[in-house]
């Protein structure tokens, strides 16, 4: 039996997150209907992360088992042609038999994207967080440093997180003030705010419940110090509202080495 690996990109605006629910149509349940229907096989498609209703990926992972003998290209050629619009798959691979989307991660990468503006352009609505309150991303930054390193994320936690240990790892925070964003070939103009987060892995809501405090401490309303109280914590009401999930995007997923057949 085969092991193939996939890297897909998707817009989740109309689909219930990843995971297959009773209620609602998710981005699993479509893949291995479509995968049946090509292999005839009832295959469990497994993400390298299951991403919430709305949250969007530019390089989700994911890989499934089959006795199909075709090529991946082949694979990923006949997926497309029958997948939705919204979702893509970029590349295929044979991977090794033990190959894991989620527990051979190293990392996985997330960006937020914020409209510090009024009037937002039609064809960001569906992918940014529209604030026009002026923020101050200096602040912002400040604010996010002491969650770098290991910690305990409760208090960023969302209730109904699956995870047995609330620790977690986050390498890299970054805070971006941007004038524009490159949209096919030109250029949105505006006042932007861009959000990057790496980390071994993430709790349920982690990332949107980190940008959504940060936001607080840009209008002001927390300190940057008091995030470092807040992190100590591990309360989630102390931590602010959690940002809307169509600014979320799911950049990569990162391995040890990219090479899955070794």
């Amino acid at each position: 039996m085969r092991n193939l690996r996939l890297t897909l990109q998707y817009d989740g605006t109309d689909y219930h997150g990843w995971q297959v629910q009773p209620n609602g149509v998710t981005l699993q349940e479509i893949l291995q209907e479509k995968i049946k229907g090509l292999t005839g096989e009832d295959a469990q498609v497994t993400g390298a992360g299951r991403t919430d209703a709305g949250v969007h990926a530019l390089g989700q992972v994911a890989s499934f088992k089959t006795w199909s003998k075709l090529a991946p290209d082949t694979v990923k050629r006949a997926l497309n042609a029958v997948l939705p619009g919204a979702i893509r798959i970029v590349d295929a691979c044979d991977a090794g038999e033990a190959f894991h989307p989620r527990y051979d991660a190293k990392s996985k990468v997330y960006f937020y994207i914020i409209s510090n503006t009024y009037t937002i352009s039609p064809f960001l609505y569906k992918y940014a967080w529209r604030i026009p309150q002026k923020l101050d991303s200096d602040r912002m930054r400040r604010a996010l440093a002491p969650l770098e390193g290991t910690h305990d994320f409760s208090a960023f936690r969302a209730s109904g997180c699956g995870a047995k240990n609330p620790v977690r790892t986050i390498s890299r925070i970054s805070v971006e003030k941007l004038s524009g964003l490159d949209f096919m070939g030109a250029k949105l103009d505006g006042s932007f705010i861009k959000i990057s987060l790496e980390a071994d892995a993430f709790l349920r809501h982690m990332v949107r419940n980190i940008v959504g405090a940060a936001v607080e401490a840009g209008k002001g309303k927390i300190t940057p110090g008091d995030m470092e109280i807040i992190l100590e914590s591990k309360d989630r009401k102390r931590a602010g509202p959690t940002a809307p999930a169509r600014g979320l995007f799911l950049e990569k997923v990162i391995y040890e080495t990219e090479n899955p057949e070794s």
